[in-house]
């Protein structure tokens, strides 16, 4: 977006990685669940497991979705950069390459509750 000012404009974003003490921030997405109508972020160091950020934070905020009891984690379908991913649960969010402000989508078929997929 363009900026008009009345004299040089210096825009310091204060969301780069050096700001947050060792961690990263991480979007996670339920795609055709409207009660996660928008990414979720999370604010975990690089060494956090993804198994446990999936487990011990990303399930308790998905209880309230009707799906969320007949999830099955094995067949989520994950997106990562635009491209279907298959991530280690047993690695870090760093081996597993998720970086500085990731995004990733999850996809679960067969479980659209709130959205009907054609």
């Amino acid at each position: 977006m363009t900026v008009a000012a009345r004299k040089e404009y210096v825009g310091i974003p204060r969301d780069r990685l050096e700001n947050f003490d060792g961690k990263q921030l991480l979007f996670i997405v339920w795609d055709h669940h409207l009660l996660v109508a928008a990414p979720i972020m999370f604010c975990q160091p690089p060494e956090t497991r993804f198994g446990d950020l999936i487990e011990q934070q990303l399930m308790p905020l998905l209880a309230s979705d009707p799906d969320s009891a007949a999830l099955d984690w094995s067949k989520v379908e994950w997106i990562k950069e635009g491209q279907p991913w298959v991530p280690d649960f047993a690695a870090s969010l760093a081996e597993n390459g998720i970086g500085h402000k990731e995004h990733l989508r999850m996809r679960t078929p067969g479980l659209n509750s709130l959205v009907p997929v054609n």
